[in-house]
């Protein structure tokens, strides 16, 4: 049987908003204000964060603070492997998502010959690179260091060769170059791109289940079909972020709120699907902003939700050792 286990990682630096490294402590008031002892049911492991460089002269416009991020997915990384190898299960709470890179690559490091597929759930498609990023903002980059891709196609930006240094040795934390392919991507609720993003989808051929055609269609349909395409994966990391539920419905506590979104049920619906394929090797939730909060706390409240459905269902799974899918 494999034990739970939970990485908070507080960093923020890859957004372009302030205040998601306080969203794991609001989770935590969210289970404290609701009687649940969640957080002291699980063994914890605190990343070591380098927030304070928020103050540092930005030297890398085109991917901030890069060189900081680095460090701080490296390190992630290593404790994703570390546990993964002891057979624990981490679920990784973070600030925002370019931690996603980190948690990837500790992934793919522990099982460097098992084909890997990501399952997305945002309002962004996260896959620019220094050369296509609008903002320079590194949140929006992890899904393109974890494919190693440039996107040189649809470059925008003239890159200094110390961000292009920066970029290089990111790529390759954990192991070197590629970790994904774009095939193994399945995006739910994207909604909010830029053109160049449009372009990368439509060239790798990435699906993204909108949030309309899910209804249309209908969740479970749609859900059978997103499984399939994922099913030559030996293993799947699921990411939460938050902004992929509606704003207006939930809560705009999150950096980059977008409307028309997904409810708290759709969200553990769709997540539900994939952790009954009893292929799951990590589950990770990012981008909770409470200083951005226009209902008191609700956006961690809903995020607390997800966390306590998600590990009660994850915990039915590798309960049953004899069931799952040997890694």
């Amino acid at each position: 049987m494999k034990e739970i286990i939970v990485i908070k990682n507080r960093s923020d630096l890859g957004a372009g908003t302030r205040g998601s490294d306080l969203g794991i402590d609001a989770i935590e008031i969210a289970a404290i204000n609701q009687d649940n002892d969640f957080f002291n049911l699980y063994e914890y492991e605190d990343i070591k964060t380098e927030n304070e460089k928020i103050y540092n002269k930005v030297d890398n416009l085109f991917a901030k603070r890069i060189e900081n991020i680095y460090n701080v997915c490296s390190r992630l990384s290593d404790s994703v492997t570390k546990n993964l190898k002891k057979n624990k299960f981490p679920i990784v709470l973070s600030g925002d998502h370019s931690s996603a890179l980190g948690t990837i690559s500790g992934i793919k490091s522990t099982y460097p010959q098992k084909t890997l597929g990501v399952v997305w759930i945002d309002a962004h498609a996260d896959i620019h690179s220094p050369y296509t990023t609008p903002s320079g903002n590194v949140h929006g980059m992890p899904l393109a260091a974890a494919l190693a891709d440039d996107h040189l196609m649809f470059k925008t930006n003239d890159v200094p060769q110390k961000t292009v240094e920066l970029w290089e040795k990111i790529k390759n934390i954990g192991v070197k170059e590629r970790k994904i392919e774009p095939e193994n991507i399945v995006y739910f609720g994207v909604r909010d791109t830029e053109p160049a993003e449009d372009n990368i989808l439509s060239t790798n051929t990435i699906k993204n289940y909108s949030v309309a055609e899910m209804r249309y269609r209908g969740f479970e349909q749609c859900l059978q079909e997103a499984v399939k395409r994922l099913d030559q994966c030996d293993i799947i990391y699921i990411s939460f972020d938050v902004d992929s539920m509606d704003c207006d419905l939930v809560s705009r506590g999150t950096g980059t709120p977008v409307s028309k979104g997904f409810d708290i049920d759709e969200v553990k619906s769709i997540i539900d699907a994939f952790i009954q394929t009893k292929k799951i090797a990590c589950f990770e939730i990012v981008e909770v902003n409470p200083t951005l909060d226009n209902k008191g706390n609700k956006i961690a409240e809903a995020a607390f939700e997800v966390l306590n459905s998600t590990t009660k269902n994850i915990e039915k799974i590798i309960g049953k050792k004899e069931e799952m899918h040997s890694y």
